[in-house]
């Protein structure tokens, strides 16, 4: 019995360890750094959730193991041996890995429009990758025929699934080409569109304004023709068109509604008031005098808003004005041979 105690007493000061290191010491230092709002604290502490107490418990078992008077065989030694170095080289592998997504996480949300999830899954199975292949060498394991077979195994996968590595693949050159970019808007050409949410390693996510998700195939938007809204930049020119009667005095017509176009862009889009809307007649209508407003807003959505604004405050406006923005209308005229006579529908 005796020689049980020691083992036991190294299990029992790990697993103790564990907890006070855990509801203690790293939750003080958690809040601590959170207080502080240290760069990259949060993302530390969520790699090191549950391997304060994992570790600890694991140093215990070590403890029992070496100090032990128990007479154990060779064999089982070397196994056991390799048995905790692999947990220990496993979980620190885990923790690296977590930490490399979460700053990669990070640096793409200070990076306008490169997708999270593709990017730090990637790195994230990269080095997990990496770190069992070193455990597996680690523990006298050779990796060299390991990776043979993988590379034998892979060409086969590869050809099982094709569909996927070309979404995969087709996911980093739209990242890459930066064609799209996570918040751009954009419709494809059979209609769909909205804001990129996500590119993620087989599919892009796309919001809808009526807060819808599409998904497509990385491969099928590779290949498919959309346009960009928000590419080169995301300023957009509004343009609409009004029709004023001819009676109408076009100068007024103009200078009313460049006033009424700037007030309408120091609402929705003061930081583009510099570039002036213009307004430009082009038609003498059937019972109109047509014109075309164009003017700056910030992004393609907003010409909704905008196009909202501007039929209520140039409509308001003209009545103001004495602009009238006239009904069709047709003169019939009628004639018999002895008189004629002029009818007015309206």
């Amino acid at each position: 019995m005796q020689q049980w105690i020691v083992p036991i007493a190294f299990i029992l000061l790990g697993f103790l360890g564990g907890l006070i290191g855990e509801k203690v010491f790293f939750k003080k230092l958690r809040e601590f750094v959170i207080e502080k709002q240290i760069p990259g604290g949060d993302i530390i502490f969520t790699a090191l959730h549950r391997m304060t107490f994992f570790w600890f418990l694991l140093a215990g078992f070590s403890g029992a193991f070496l100090y032990s008077s128990l007479n154990i065989n060779n064999d089982i030694k070397i196994i056991l041996q390799k048995i905790i170095t692999s947990l220990l080289l496993y979980s620190a592998t885990l923790v690296l890995a977590r930490l490399t997504a979460g700053f990669v996480n990070l640096f793409i949300q200070r990076t306008e429009g490169i997708p999270a999830s593709l990017i730090s899954n990637l790195a994230k199975i990269t080095v997990l990758g990496l770190g069992i292949l070193i455990l597996l060498q680690t523990v006298g394991v050779q990796i060299t025929p390991i990776v043979t077979s993988l590379g034998v195994v892979g060409l086969a996968v590869g050809f099982a699934l094709q569909d996927t590595l070309a979404n995969l693949f087709s996911g980093f050159y739209l990242i890459i080409s930066k064609q799209i970019r996570t918040g751009d808007y954009i419709k494809l050409d059979d209609g769909y569109e909205g804001y990129i949410t996500d590119i993620t390693w087989r599919n892009t996510n796309i919001k809808e304004i009526k807060n819808n998700i599409i998904i497509v195939p990385n491969s099928r938007l590779a290949s498919t023709i959309f346009t960009n809204y928000h590419l080169p930049v995301k300023a957009i020119t509004l343009t609409m068109d009004i029709g004023i009667g001819y009676e109408s005095d076009l100068e007024q017509v103009e200078r009313v509604t460049l006033e009424v176009a700037k007030e309408v862009m120091q609402e929705i889009s003061p930081e583009l008031i510099e570039n002036e809307p213009i307004i430009r007649f082009h038609t003498f209508n059937d019972f109109s005098i047509d014109f075309r407003l164009s003017m700056r807003v910030k992004e393609y959505f907003d010409q909704q808003i905008g196009k909202h604004l501007l039929i209520k405050k140039l409509h308001k406006r003209y009545q103001q004005e004495g602009i009238q923005i006239p009904f069709p209308i047709r003169d019939v005229y009628i004639h018999n041979h002895s008189e004629s006579s002029h009818l007015d529908f309206n």
